[in-house]
């Protein structure tokens, strides 16, 4: 009897071992097969129409039609990817592989147009990104995270919500101090949100203490980092970590490095920066109170496209300034002629542009009829005779039984 039990207990372990290796055989095949798939970042598949649609666009960014260079990607070997990833200025590492290679091809063979508009958008924020990041001294590199983010476009908005060229998530952005609210969305205003995008950027260095983590959990999340860096073993290394993370995220640093990489070598693969003409010399003035675009416009010689343009955090027509001082900026002459007219500025239409009722009387219901309101009167009914009667009777009859 003790032999057949020892067998069928050896039976169910090599069963057991079995279906247990037959598990890590397929997760090692599918890992080995994700592997092979790239997952592009929402910006790397932004329609190019879409981009051009923006005014600044539309205004400050155009074709150059002088390039000479033959639309036509050249092909090199191994070797000369890494010697060039290698020479790039970075604190970071920029690693190359397999992985990378598919990103670089994406970006000059798929998207050219898209590297063309954005080495021409460059010219408005990569020196606002450069700034921040030396600010904090953060690694200049960084500049670039943008462009797989919202592919320079301050407005952008995922399908998850995330806003802005930074693409901050709501509840990440007011922890950073970024105003979110029906009127006002800090998100899309560019100096707010790369101050707000660096502080992040050396919050989770000081966790990590390595830059590809740290733009991986920029990306999904420290909770998605830490989760992948403990099946991994412990082992606090991106390439390490790197079938464990969520498939959204396995392609942003390759993506990362592609864009330092085609940003920094975009002329070895024959591929045009779109022009830009930069717009005029832009200040600013601090607005206290409520102020409709139109208002702006009628005396300031500037279009209303020109200041959602400069303004874009803010999300309609009117500029609240009475729920707190706001900063308005437009061209140097602008501010002149708004400050020399403030006060007819405000003035100008207001009780028809600027309709939000600060109080409300509301209206008297109007009488109807003349008749006079008579309250209405109760009833009251009191016990009748044969009620009492039939009560009292009941008592009676109730006595007699007991006794």
């Amino acid at each position: 009897m003790k032999r057949i039990h020892h067998y069928f207990i050896s039976l169910v372990t090599i069963s057991i071992l079995c279906i247990t290796q037959g598990i890590q055989s397929i997760q090692a095949q599918n890992t080995q097969n994700d592997s092979s798939k790239i997952y592009l970042p929402e910006a790397m598949t932004i329609n190019m129409d879409s981009l051009l649609n923006e005014w600044k666009a539309n205004n400050y960014i155009f074709p150059d039609t002088t390039c000479a260079l033959p639309n036509v990607n050249p092909d090199y070997d191994t070797i000369t990817y890494v010697k060039r990833l290698s020479r790039i200025p970075a604190v970071m590492e920029l690693p190359y592989n397999d992985i990378v290679r598919k990103y670089i091809d994406q970006y000059t063979i798929k998207q050219r147009s898209s590297v063309a508009y954005m080495l021409g958008a460059g010219n408005f924020y990569i020196p606002l990104f450069e700034e921040a990041l030396d600010q904090h001294g953060l690694p200049l590199e960084l500049k670039y995270l943008p462009i797989i983010e919202s592919a320079l476009n301050p407005v952008a908005k995922s399908k998850v919500g995330a806003t802005g060229l930074w693409q901050f998530m709501l509840a990440t952005g007011q922890r950073y101090g970024l105003e979110v609210n029906s009127v006002v969305d800090d998100r899309c205003d560019p100096l707010k949100s790369t101050q707000a995008a660096a502080r992040f950027l050396k919050d989770l260095y000081n966790i990590y203490g390595d830059w590809s983590l740290v733009i991986a959990a920029y990306n999904c999340g420290p909770g998605n980092v830490n989760k992948a860096i403990h099946r991994a073993g412990g082992v606090k290394d991106y390439w390490a970590i790197y079938p464990y993370l969520p498939s959204e995220t396995r392609g942003y640093v390759p993506a990362f490095i592609a864009a330092n990489y085609v940003m920094n070598y975009y002329c070895e693969h024959n591929i045009c920066p779109m022009k830009t003409k930069m717009p005029i010399a832009t200040d600013t003035v601090v607005v206290t109170r409520d102020v409709h675009l139109d208002q702006i416009t009628a005396y300031c010689n500037i279009e209303k496209e020109s200041i959602k343009s400069l303004n874009p955090q803010y999300k309609t027509n009117i500029i609240p300034g009475n729920s707190a001082p706001r900063v308005l900026r437009m061209t140097q002459q602008a501010i002149l002629e708004f400050v020399e007219h403030e006060d007819s500025i405000y003035a100008y239409r207001a009780e028809e542009l600027i309709t939000r009722r600060q109080t409300v009387t509301p209206a008297k219901a109007s009488v109807t009829s003349t008749t006079p309101y008579k309250k209405k009167t109760t009833t009251t009914y009191k016990k009748s005779k044969y009620y009492s009667k039939k009560k009292t009777y009941s008592k009676k009859k109730s006595k007699s039984k007991r006794r």
